[in-house]
């Protein structure tokens, strides 16, 4: 790839060290956040007698997103001014793998501690996934910036398969045999993940090229004065959103698609336990081959988002998501149609339906991609992280108290209804307009 203004040319070699970060940090999403440490928490950590079990854990994701949601926009605009993403990166990247090493301390019963954990490690995970999309920019072009985003993404998921593998060999106990070895096995594979994070991540900072540098008059800022400029950035947002009302638009929509999929993420591993009651065996099997579809479909999605834009691509997945949705909260009627079994017939449904969670999330970071000028790269992907998180509020709010107040399956109605919406709000903004007012910025800088 050609050098731009006076910048070193990418190499094949940074693309792939960058993607080895989505590779890396999706251990800390899938093990902890979506499938082990999830279930764990409500059916070991909450005490039995207890009727707030996904409401506890609700909060922790609502208080780790309203921290990472104030920070992002605030840690965006010091990259922007005073660059050294790569520093902000790694000390993200170490944050998010001690609080979760710290999490073998956590015993059954102790609540307030496994959500203190699990908030500053989710928030550190949160504010690195938006230093390292904020990095696209500089790696991609605009033609090519879907296909090396769903390269990450698909590289991403098979980072979850890798880590699904490792956590599989090492919780081999069963509760109702063996409940303290259980525990202890559950407990030692957060150090575990704590440690493939890291070692995962080295690529990122080995191969890819520190490119951010300050901004003029602020070769020598000190932190505070980054600081000072990062919260006057921050409070001039509402100037910001007008100088880029397509972009913060599109910020809107995603917003409220986001939200359905924070559900299915955040909460899948909690459904088949609590749910379906499905066996451990059950539930790495299901996300074993639900990483292999997920990353097929993002790098699928990738090549197709290249052909027909980013935004007929996440319209495409939402309709996928809302019919596999339909399904598993239709899955006993089906399951009866069909003469399949429900455990059988839901992991069919996920297989095909998780074959297009990356390029939601992909074609999303893309989109931002193209819209954002590249002098505010960061800043525009610290806005992505807070609305990302202001997604994830919206949907713990909905779900968790709808899911303990009625259940789980009626909740699925509120996944259902923000996909809907959303793709509704996407459909009427023009997306070619604001990539065309992007580029003629670039261009003119």
């Amino acid at each position: 790839m050609a050098a731009a203004h006076g910048k070193p040319p990418v190499r094949k070699r940074e693309i792939f060290g960058w993607a080895m970060y989505d590779f890396a940090n999706s251990s800390y999403v899938t093990v902890v956040i979506s499938l082990s440490y999830s279930a764990f928490f409500t059916a070991f950590v909450v005490p039995p007698e207890s009727t707030l079990r996904d409401t506890y854990w609700s909060i922790a994701m609502i208080a780790s997103t309203i921290l990472a949601l104030v920070l992002s926009p605030l840690v965006g605009a010091l990259c922007d001014f005073g660059g050294h993403k790569k520093r902000y990166l790694g000390a993200s990247t170490l944050l998010c793998a001690v609080a979760t090493v710290a999490l073998v301390t956590v015993d059954p019963g102790e609540i307030w501690w496994a959500i203190g954990l699990i908030t500053l490690s989710n928030c550190a995970f949160m504010i690195g996934e938006a230093f390292c999309a904020s990095f696209l920019p500089e790696l991609a072009t605009r033609k090519n910036m879907g296909v090396i985003s769903g390269l990450g993404w698909g590289l991403g998921y098979f980072g979850g398969l890798v880590s699904l593998l490792l956590v599989g060999g090492l919780i081999s106990a069963d509760p109702e045999v063996d409940l303290a070895a259980y525990v202890a096995q559950n407990q030692w594979a957060m150090i575990a993940i704590g440690l493939f994070f890291v070692v995962a991540a080295l690529p990122t900072f080995l191969l890819v090229r520190e490119r951010s540098r300050p901004a003029p008059g602020f070769e020598r800022a000190t932190f505070r004065q980054l600081l000072g400029t990062g919260l006057r950035e921050l409070a001039s947002s509402y100037h910001l959103a007008r100088s880029y009302p397509i972009l913060f638009r599109f910020f809107l929509a995603f917003t409220v698609y986001m939200a359905g999929l924070e559900v299915v993420m955040k909460f899948i591993g909690i459904y088949m336990d609590g749910e379906l009651h499905m066996t451990q065996g059950d539930k790495i099997w299901t996300f074993l081959i639900l990483q292999i579809s997920a990353a097929l479909g993002a790098l699928g999605f990738g090549f197709l988002e290249a052909a027909i834009g980013a935004k007929k691509t996440v319209l495409i997945t939402l309709m996928w998501w809302i019919a596999g949705i339909a399904g598993i909260y239709f899955l006993d009627a089906l399951s009866g149609a069909f003469g399949v079994d429900t455990i059988t017939l839901f992991m069919i449904i996920a297989v095909i339906a998780g074959s297009g969670i990356g390029s939601i999330q992909s074609s999303s970071r893309t989109v931002v991609g193209l819209l954002a000028p590249a002098d505010r790269s960061a800043q525009m992907f610290g806005f992505w992280g807070m609305f990302m998180r202001a997604a994830l509020i919206l949907a713990m709010v909905l779900y968790g108290p709808i899911a303990d107040a009625f259940s789980r399956r009626d909740g699925l109605l509120v996944v259902i209804a923000l996909f809907a919406v959303g793709a509704l709000m996407l459909m009427r903004i023009p997306l070619d307009e604001g990539t065309r007012a992007a580029a003629e910025a670039d261009a003119g800088g």
